[in-house]
């Protein structure tokens, strides 16, 4: 009773306050995320000589699938231990190899956040990969898809070399800018990207990696 009569006496408490204030915080950014994570992305083919203030822009890679056997040879190459440098038109074709036939994958559950394929594009001495993230709720009657774009370069991290993205966008929204938010975005939507177990090995045992022009290089030791 007599907490009950100071609280009315007195106002909530200093820690009440800033208990208050913290999670008021915490909703604006989870409500501005939100907005900005289904703003629409703008898809041009080169960046406009004004770009419009807030908009973000996605530039897709390049891909050529006449070259296939050229970068079958330079897979087999790299596996065996070889040096090699590819373009994106080779990186996207690796990533999107043939589709299978309609109707032989299962269903996506009712609830489901699906990253797609990812999209590779060099430029301006740095590596992009966008990857198309399918966000589906029955519930809400929700169902669409955001693109995550990020663009960095690599670096040793352990034993490994790592892609260390510098920018990363879901959406129309800047995640780089919240704590801890890329490193959940590489783990879940990148990281997972399924790649043959021979290139897999033949990566862990790169010397460097390195973006020069256009183009990526895979050196060796």
């Amino acid at each position: 009773m007599r907490q009950r009569f100071d609280r009315a006496r007195y106002g909530p408490s200093w820690t009440e306050v800033i208990l208050g204030a913290l999670l008021s915080a915490v909703l604006g950014v989870v409500l501005a995320a939100g907005f900005f994570i289904f703003r629409p992305v703008t898809r041009v083919k080169e960046l406009p000589k004004e770009p419009i203030a807030g908009t973000v822009y996605f530039i897709e890679g390049s891909r050529d699938y006449s070259n296939a056997r050229r970068l079958f040879a330079k897979q087999k190459f790299f596996v065996k231990g070889g040096s090699i440098v590819v373009n994106e038109d080779e990186l996207n074709t690796a990533a999107n190899p043939v589709t299978a036939a309609p109707g032989t994958e299962p269903p996506p559950p009712a609830t489901a956040l699906s990253a797609g394929a990812p999209n590779f594009r060099i430029h301006d001495g740095a590596l992009q990969i966008t990857v198309p993230v399918r966000i589906k709720y029955d519930l809400f009657s929700l169902d669409t898809t955001v693109l995550v774009q990020t663009t960095g370069n690599f670096a040793r991290r352990g034993d490994a070399i790592a892609f260390v993205p510098k920018t990363m966008f879901v959406g129309s929204c800047p995640v780089q800018r919240l704590p801890r938010a890329a490193d959940f975005i590489m783990k879940k939507f990148y990281e997972p990207q399924p790649v043959p177990a021979d290139i897999a090995a033949a990566w862990g045992r790169l010397a460097a990696v390195t973006v020069e022009g256009s183009t990526l290089r895979l050196t060796m030791p």
